[in-house]
């Protein structure tokens, strides 16, 4: 069987140097390979996320954009397509910007900002409700709970030393299914602090979120009573944003850091 050889970026997104933020695989295909294969090369990488990209210059957007975990594809995610954004811009001076086409999450866009690069994702909005069964998992007492049906979880604590000592059942969040359960408080050093665990989509815990930060910035906003936030996940790697939200926007501002550049070989 032949093996064919396509580029392979490794970038560490939403972090100004390396071994730190969120990594993700970026690929660039001309043609989708089935998706099992897609799974094959996430679980690989054993990254949180795969983007693979395929230029599309007759389409709707620059390129079409999908998103793979080691075990399942998503619907939205935000630090994935922030790499590709970078991986695109940094090899093309003379752009400022790059969209993305999406199966679930329309065009997405990534333009260069002052200070790295800027994210526009649909904001996500949550209504307060319960969550008993995840409340009991993560070990801790949240003040409120908000949900979104597509699987975005906000559990709201006191502050950050809450959020920093919790140590759920991972195994039991998993048994839930394919949901974010991102837990947040008001920052000390950022305005915001959170941390993220998707143990249902293959990712005990996340180490930057931008999908969560879709979330968060609506959530936030509304609360901190202004348009932007400074924002930190507090994983073991550490990231951080800036969050706007703009109509029915959330802009996310970040750095990336190409870790590795090199060829991937596909098998067929």
């Amino acid at each position: 069987m032949a093996r064919k050889s396509i580029p392979y970026w490794h970038v560490d997104a939403f972090s100004a140097k390396p071994y730190a933020g969120n990594q993700a695989a970026v690929v660039i295909l001309d043609k989708w390979p089935d998706d099992a294969t897609m799974t094959a090369i996430a679980d690989e990488n054993m990254f949180a996320e795969t983007a693979f990209l395929i230029e599309t210059p007759d389409g709707e957007a620059d390129y079409a954009l999908r998103w793979f975990t080691p075990t399942v594809e998503v619907a939205l995610c935000g630090h994935a397509t922030l790499a590709s954004g970078h991986v695109l811009l940094s090899n093309n001076e003379s752009r400022e910007a790059v969209t993305f086409s999406t199966r679930k999450a329309g065009i997405l866009e990534v333009r260069r900002a002052e200070e790295g690069y800027e994210l526009a994702l649909p904001a996500i909005p949550t209504e307060q409700g319960e969550f008993p069964e995840a409340v009991d998992l993560l070990r801790a007492e949240p003040k409120e709970v908000w949900r979104n049906p597509d699987g975005y979880n906000v559990f709201l604590f006191e502050d950050g030393a809450a959020i920093r000592a919790l140590d759920p059942d991972l195994r039991g969040l998993a048994k839930l299914g394919d949901q974010q359960f991102i837990c947040t408080a008001p920052g000390k050093d950022t305005d915001v602090i959170s941390r993220n665990f998707v143990p249902g989509g293959g990712v005990d815990e996340d180490s930057f979120t931008g999908s969560a930060h879709a979330v968060l910035t609506p959530f936030w906003t509304e609360r901190l009573g202004r348009e932007s936030f400074t924002a930190f996940q507090a994983s073991k790697r550490g990231g951080y944003a800036t969050c706007r939200l703009d109509g029915d926007r959330a802009v996310l501002s970040g750095d990336c850091v190409t870790v590795v550049e090199g060829r991937f070989y596909l098998e067929g």
